[in-house]
C-alpha cells in the first residue's frame, strides 16, 4: 500500500451557506461571518474546506456530465438506467445530474472566500494571494463546466448567507456571459497566485494556465473567440511546457501509480480516512464474481457492481496497436477458467488492495503534462504549424510506441487533427476529456453511434435543467429543446 500522511482538513462545508439546485432555498449558516472570517487561518480552513466541496461536487459528475456522453461507455457485468440514458444521450429533465445544486453550493463557498479574505490581516501577502488565487481557480473552472454543460445558467458572484437575501429566484444569465466571467476569474486567479506555488492538491500557476489554455481553445473552436482565443491558449501552454517542475514520463503505468510525479499539474486529492469514493469504484469486479486464487491475481476487484466499461469498439481502439504501452493501463482482461467467465477492469485510479478491501484512494488526475503537450499540438495545428503540431504529436507517439517520428511530416492539417483526437482518445482513456474533446473537434455527430442524425435536435449536446429546480424557482427557463 502506498505510504500516505493522513491529513485531516478542517471542513467548513457545513458551516457555510449551502445553494440549493432551484437556486430558491439557503440554508442558515450555523456561525455567522463575524465569527468565521476572523484571521488567516479561517481563510486557509475555508480554502481546504472549498477544495473537500469542490471534489465532491466533480467525483460522479466529472464523467456523468462529459466522457459518459462519448458513446464509448456501455453497460459493465450489470446496467442502470440513469447511465444508459447518458450514454445514449437520452437525458430526462429529472435526471439526477441535471441538478446543478453541488456546482453552485461550490461556487458559492469560493465567493465567501472572495469577499471576505481580502478584509483579513494576514501574516504574509503571499498566503492571502494564494488563497484568493485558489478561490478565483475553483469558481472560473464551476462556472467553465457549468458553461459547457447547460450554457446558459446564473452568474452569482456574491456569496449567500441568508434567506432574506436579494437575488434567491435568479434567471438563467447568456452563455456567453458564463464564460466571460471565466476568463475574468482565470486573469484574477493567475494574477494572485504566487509563482513559487507547486500544490499539485491544490490550484498552481501551471494548474491555472493549463485552465486558461483549455478555456481558450473551447472559445477559439467552439463560440467563435477568434485568433485572440487562440494566442492566449499558446501562451498558456507555452508558459506550461517551459515550466521545469513538470515533464512527460518515460513509464506510461507509473503515473497512476507514483502520484505527485513530475507529469502531474493538478488532482483532486483522495486519501484513506479522509475520502475515498467517486465514478472510480465503478468499473472494477466485484470479488464475489472472482475465482478466489484470481483475486488481485490479476483481477482488480471493486468494492460493488461492476457498473460500466468500455464499448467493444472502444477497446478495439485502445489495443490496435501491440506495443502500446498505454493499453494494460487503460484496461485489462483476463479469462478465469474456473468460473468460465472472462473479466475486464481499469487499472486508472484503482486504489489499493489492503488485507482483502479496495480502498480508493487514487487521486483523479484532472490536468497532466501530456495534456499539454497535446493542446500544443492542437494549437500549433490550427495555426498551420505541422511541422510543430506533428513534432508534440510525436513527442506522446514515442512514449506510447517507442518509435520516433512515429508519425510523417506529410500530414495534412485534417489528418493531423484525426490524430490528435486518436491520440487523446487513447492517451486520456477513463479520464474525464474525451466529450469535451469531440465537441472541440467537432465530432460528437460522428463518432456518437447514439448522436448520428442528430445534428438538428435543438441543444442536444446540452443537458436539461433539473425540473425540480424550475418548479422551485418559476425564474429558471428549461434548456430549449427539453422544454417540450
Amino acid at each position: 500500500m502506498k505510504s500516505k500522511k493522513i491529513i485531516l482538513f478542517f471542513s467548513i462545508c457545513t458551516l457555510l451557506v449551502s445553494c440549493h439546485g432551484d437556486l430558491d432555498i439557503i440554508q442558515k449558516s450555523a456561525v455567522s461571518a463575524n465569527s468565521m472570517w476572523q484571521d488567516e487561518g479561517d481563510a486557509t480552513s475555508a480554502i481546504y474546506g472549498l477544495y473537500n466541496r469542490f471534489r465532491s461536487t466533480f467525483e460522479y459528475g466529472y464523467m456523468y456530465w462529459g466522457e459518459y456522453r462519448t458513446g464509448l461507455w456501455t453497460d459493465g457485468l450489470a446496467g442502470q438506467t440513469s447511465r444508459d440514458q447518458v450514454y445514449q444521450n437520452q437525458i430526462p429533465t429529472n435526471h439526477g445530474y441535471a441538478d446543478w445544486n453541488d456546482l453552485y453550493t461550490t461556487i458559492n463557498q469560493a465567493n465567501l472566500i472572495i469577499k471576505y479574505t481580502p478584509k483579513i490581516k494576514f501574516n504574509n501577502e503571499e498566503t492571502k494571494n494564494k488563497v484568493l488565487g485558489n478561490a478565483y481557480f475553483v469558481r472560473a473552472f464551476c462556472y467553465y463546466w457549468i458553461g459547457r454543460i447547460w450554457g446558459d445558467a446564473p452568474v452569482l458572484l456574491e456569496g449567500f448567507e441568508s434567506d432574506k437575501q436579494e437575488g434567491l429566484y435568479p434567471e438563467r444569465n447568456p452563455a456567453e456571459q458564463v464564460f466571460k466571467q471565466v476568463g475574468d476569474d482565470l486573469l484574477l486567479a493567475l494574477n494572485h497566485m504566487p509563482a513559487t506555488v507547486t500544490d499539485r492538491k491544490l490550484a498552481s500557476s501551471a494548474a491555472i494556465q493549463m485552465l486558461i489554455a483549455d478555456y481558450n481553445l473551447w472559445m477559439y473552436k467552439v463560440r467563435d473567440g477568434g485568433v485572440t482565443a487562440l494566442n492566449n491558449a499558446a501562451t498558456a501552454i507555452a508558459s506550461v511546457l517551459g515550466n521545469s517542475n513538470y515533464s512527460l514520463i518515460n513509464d506510461y503505468s507509473s503515473i497512476f501509480k507514483d502520484e505527485g510525479g513530475p507529469e502531474v499539474i493538478f488532482v483532486w486529492s483522495y486519501l484513506q480516512d479522509e475520502h475515498t469514493t467517486g465514478a472510480t469504484i465503478d468499473w472494477l469486479v466485484p470479488s464475489q464474481y472472482v475465482s478466489p486464487e484470481y483475486i488481485e491475481n490479476p483481477v482488480k476487484v471493486g468494492s460493488h457492481q461492476q457498473w460500466c466499461f468500455y464499448t467493444d469498439d472502444y477497446k478495439a481502439l485502445l489495443s490496435e496497436n501491440e506495443n502500446d504501452q498505454r493499453t494494460i493501463v487503460s484496461f485489462q482482461t483476463f479469462f478465469d477458467d474456473k468460473k468460465n467467465v472472462t473479466f475486464q477492469w481499469i487499472n486508472k485510479f484503482a486504489g489499493t488492495w489492503v488485507s482483502g478491501t479496495r480502498i480508493f484512494d487514487s487521486d483523479v488526475i484532472v490536468y497532466r503534462y501530456a495534456d499539454a503537450v497535446l493542446f500544443d499540438a492542437e494549437i500549433k495545428n490550427a495555426k498551420n504549424d505541422r511541422a510543430g503540431a506533428i513534432a508534440s504529436l510525436n513527442r506522446i507517439a514515442k512514449r506510447a510506441y517507442g518509435i520516433d517520428n512515429f508519425y510523417p511530416n506529410t500530414l495534412t492539417t485534417s489528418e493531423i487533427d484525426a490524430l490528435i483526437l486518436k491520440e487523446r482518445m487513447k492517451e486520456f482513456a477513463a479520464e474525464g476529456k474525451l466529450w469535451w474533446d469531440y465537441i472541440r473537434f467537432d465530432v460528437a455527430f460522428e463518432k456518437n453511434p447514439f448522436l448520428v442524425g442528430r445534428e438538428n435536435q435543438q441543444n442536444v449536446l446540452l443537458w436539461p435543467v433539473a425540473q425540480t429546480s424550475i418548479n422551485k424557482n418559476p425564474n429558471l427557463k428549461q434548456t430549449p429543446g427539453y422544454d417540450r
